[in-house]
C-alpha cells in the first residue's frame, strides 16, 4: 500500500493557502470501520490503529489536514454495527490492531508472529456487509481470547511485567465503569437473553439502580456474588478495555507528533448496555427522538432514554441558586466528559437540541413513529393537554411560547430571559466545563445544528460564541436566507459538503446532471467564486460543461465561505460515490463503507480527471474568490497552487 506520491511543497503550499484564507481548522471525517488496513492484517473492518489507517492519517496530513473527525467509538454488537448505538464508556474492541499484538515491545508478543495474517487470508470474500461484519467480529474476539489466555499464562514473565502493571493501573482508575459494563455482558450470558428488557423486573435488571432500601442490601450481596463467581471474565472484559484504550492513546501520541488534532464523537444517544447501567438517571414515561424537520419530515423515533431534570441538582440544592450541588445525572455527566476528553482534543456534538431542549415522545405508546410526530419540547411544554406530565419541567411561561407554529419550529419560544438561559443551558455546562478543566479551547466544540436550531439552543450557543454545522450539499439555491447556502456562514460555522448522514458529493453531481440542476449548480457556484461579473458567465458555462470541475468548485466554495472551520468526509476526498449511512435506515450497508484497499493509485487515478478533491485546485479558486487584491497579493502562491494542481492531474 504505497502513498499518493506528493509534490514536495505540498504541504507548504497548502499550509500558505489555507492561513491567507483565514482557514483554522481542515478536518478530515471518518469513521473507525472506514480506515484501510494492510491486507496481512485485514479482518474484514476497519480501525484508526493499524498500519494501513497510519499511512493513510500520514497521506491526510501532508494534504493539509490538521484534524480529524472520528465517529463515536464505543462497543457495537455483533448484530447492530451503528456507533450511535454504542457504549458510552467501554471502547469497541473491534478496533484492537491485532496486529501489532505480535510485536515484543510494547506487548510482549502476546499472539504468535503470522497468527493474524493467516486469519485474514482466509477471511471471506463475501459481498454482503453484514456477513462480512460478523465474521469480522467472531474472528476478532477469537484472537483477542488467544491474546488473553497468552497473558494470563504468561502474566509472571519478564517480557510482559510492565505491561501487566499497566493493566492493573488500568484496572483501578477505570474500576466504576468497567464493572458495569462486564457485569451486563455476564448477565447476558448468564440468562441465554441478550435483551435485557426481558429481565428487567429481577434485581438483576436494576443491579446499580434499587428502587428502594430494602433493595440495596440484595444489591450489594448480588454485586459481591457476581464479582466472586466470574472473576475471571470481568478481569477478561477489563483486559480487552485496556487494549483498546492502550492503542488509543498511542495513536494520540502519534497525531500529535503529526500535528494532527484528534476529534471525538459526544452521541446523545445511549446503548441499550449504558440504559441499564444508568436507568435510574432516565425519565420513565419519555423517549428522546427527532421532531419532524426538513431533513427528516417524519421525524425519528430514536428509543434513546431522556435524563431526568429533578436528578441534575441534589434535592437539597434545588433551585437557581449558585453554589448549588451537583446531582446524579451532573456527576454522570463530569465523569464522561473528563474521561471523553482525557482522550480527544475536541469533540463533535451530536444533536445538541438534546443537551439543550430535548424533543421527547411518550414510550407507552404502540406506534413510535406517531408518538414522536406528536411530542414536545421537555422544557417549553407548560400546559399542553397531551403531555401534562412535561409541565413540572417547562423553563418558560405560555406566553413565550408562538402558538402559530408546529411544537417542533425553531421559534416555538419567542423569548427567554438571561436566567432561563442559564437554565436550559445545565447540561450543555458540564461540556463547556469539563473543556475548561481539560485546557481545551472552546472552538473545538463542535455543535451538530443541521437543519433545526431551536430558539433556546441558538441562545446557549451563542453565549460561548460557538456556531453550527453548514452543509452546502442541501442548499436551497431559490432561497437566499437558506441557511446552508455558503455566503450565509459564519466565522465559527464548521462548513461542509457533506457528512456520513448525507450522499457522497460525486454521487451528487452525477444525479444533477441526470436531473438537469448541474446548471443551476453552475450558475450559483461561478457567482460564489467569480468576482469578475464580466467573467461570470463564461466560468459558470465550463463548470456545467465539466462535471468535475464543478465537484471541485463546489469544495472550492467550503473554503471561500467566511467560516475558519472546513470539514471534509472521506468519500467526498478520495472520490467515492457511495453513501456511508442513510438515515432512518436499518441497512447492513450502513457503516460499513471502506476506503478502499487499493486507495493510493485509485485517489491518484481519479485525481487525473478531477474526480477527487485536488486540494490545490480548490484553494486557488478559492483565493481567487477574494477578488483582485487577494490575487495580486498572492501571485506567487497561486502560481504555485495551480503548477501543484496540474502534476496532481498528470499534466506534463
Amino acid at each position: 500500500m504505497a502513498s499518493v506520491p506528493l509534490p514536495e511543497d505540498h504541504h507548504r503550499l497548502v499550509t500558505e493557502a489555507l492561513a491567507a484564507l483565514d482557514i483554522r481548522n481542515l478536518v478530515l471525517s471518518i469513521h473507525d470501520p472506514s480506515f484501510p488496513q494492510l491486507p496481512e492484517e485485514d479482518l474484514g473492518w476497519g480501525s484508526p490503529y493499524s498500519e494501513g489507517a497510519a499511512r493513510f492519517l500520514g497521506f491526510a496530513r501532508e494534504l493539509g489536514f490538521n484534524g480529524i473527525q472520528l465517529g463515536p467509538q464505543g462497543q457495537t454488537t455483533e448484530f447492530n454495527a451503528s456507533p450511535y448505538d454504542a457504549t458510552l464508556f467501554s471502547r469497541n474492541v473491534l478496533n484492537v490492531s491485532l496486529a501489532r499484538l505480535e510485536e515484543p515491545e510494547p506487548w510482549g508478543a502476546l499472539l504468535p508472529r503470522g497468527r493474524v495474517a493467516a486469519v485474514a487470508a482466509s477471511r471471506p470474500k463475501s459481498a454482503d456487509p453484514g456477513e462480512r461484519y460478523r465474521h469480522a467480529f467472531r474472528a476478532q474476539l477469537a484472537l483477542l481470547h488467544e491474546a488473553w489466555e497468552s497473558f494470563r499464562q504468561r502474566r509472571e514473565d519478564p517480557a510482559l511485567q510492565e505491561l501487566a502493571a499497566r493493566f492493573t493501573t488500568f484496572r483501578q482508575q477505570h474500576h466504576a465503569w468497567l464493572l458495569r459494563d462486564a457485569l451486563f455482558d455476564v448477565l447476558c450470558e448468564e440468562k441465554h437473553e441478550p435483551d435485557w428488557r426481558r429481565w428487567a423486573d429481577s434485581l438483576d435488571g436494576r443491579l446499580f439502580s434499587p428502587r428502594h432500601e430494602e433493595e440495596e442490601a440484595a444489591v450489594v450481596a448480588r454485586l459481591v456474588e457476581l464479582q466472586a463467581r466470574y472473576a475471571e471474565a470481568l478481569e477478561r472484559y477489563a483486559f480487552f478495555q485496556f487494549l483498546v484504550h492502550a492503542q488509543h492513546q498511542s495513536l494520540r501520541e502519534r497525531v500529535v507528533g503529526g500535528r494532527l488534532k484528534l476529534y471525538g464523537d459526544l452521541q446523545i444517544g445511549f446503548s441499550p448496555k449504558d440504559t441499564w447501567s444508568w436507568q435510574g438517571l432516565f425519565l420513565r414515561r419519555y423517549l428522546m427522538g427527532a421532531p419532524p424537520s426538513r431533513t427528516n419530515p417524519d421525524g425519528q423515533p430514536w428509543n434513546y432514554p431522556v435524563l431526568d431534570p429533578e436528578q441534575f441538582f441534589e434535592p437539597d440544592y434545588a433551585g437557581v441558586a449558585a453554589g448549588q450541588r451537583a446531582g446524579p445525572v451532573l456527576r454522570f455527566m463530569n465523569a464522561r466528559m473528563d474521561k471523553m476528553l482525557g482522550e480527544y482534543d475536541g469533540l463533535r456534538l451530536d444533536h445538541p437540541h438534546g443537551l439543550v431542549c430535548p424533543w421527547v415522545y411518550r414510550s407507552d405508546e404502540p406506534d413510535a413513529l406517531w408518538a414522536v410526530q406528536h411530542g414536545a419540547r421537555l422544557f417549553s411544554s407548560p400546559d399542553l393537554p397531551d403531555h401534562p406530565d412535561l409541565a413540572r419541567y417547562a423553563l418558560v411561561h405560555p406566553d413565550q411560547l408562538d402558538r402559530t407554529v408546529p411544537r417542533y419550529a425553531d421559534g416555538e419560544v419567542k423569548s427567554l430571559t438571561p436566567e432561563q438561559v442559564r437554565r436550559f443551558s445545565v447540561l450543555f455546562d458540564t461540556v463547556v466545563g469539563a473543556a475548561r478543566r481539560n485546557g481545551r479551547d472552546l472552538g473545538d466544540l463542535l455543535g451538530e445544528v443541521l437543519s433545526t436550531l431551536p430558539y433556546p439552543l441558538e441562545r446557549v450557543l451563542a453565549q460561548y460564541g460557538l456556531g453550527r454545522f453548514r452543509v452546502t450539499q442541501k442548499a436551497d439555491l431559490n432561497n437566499p436566507a437558506d441557511v446552508y447556502r455558503s455566503e450565509n456562514v459564519a466565522p465559527e460555522d464548521w462548513v461542509m459538503v457533506g457528512n456520513h448522514d448525507t450522499k457522497s458529493l460525486w454521487r451528487l453531481v452525477g444525479e444533477w446532471q441526470w436531473r438537469g440542476t448541474l446548471k443551476a449548480q453552475a450558475d450559483y457556484l461561478a457567482w460564489r467564486l467569480c468576482p469578475e461579473e464580466s467573467e461570470r458567465e463564461g466560468f459558470a458555462r465550463r463548470l456545467a460543461e465539466d462535471p468535475g470541475k464543478l465537484a471541485q468548485a463546489k469544495l472550492a466554495d467550503l473554503f471561500a465561505s467566511r467560516a475558519r472551520n472546513v470539514m471534509v468526509f472521506f468519500t467526498d476526498l478520495m472520490g467515492m460515490t457511495e453513501t456511508y449511512n442513510t438515515p432512518g435506515t436499518v441497512d447492513p450497508r450502513n457503516w460499513s463503507l471502506r476506503v478502499p484497499e487499493d486507495w493510493a493509485r485509485e485517489y491518484h487515478d481519479r485525481l487525473r480527471g478531477d474526480a477527487a478533491l485536488n486540494m490545490p485546485a480548490a484553494l486557488a479558486m478559492a483565493l481567487r474568490a477574494r477578488g483582485t487584491e487577494t490575487r495580486e497579493r498572492h501571485q506567487a502562491l497561486l502560481a504555485g497552487l495551480d503548477r501543484l494542481a496540474e502534476t496532481l492531474r498528470g499534466a506534463s
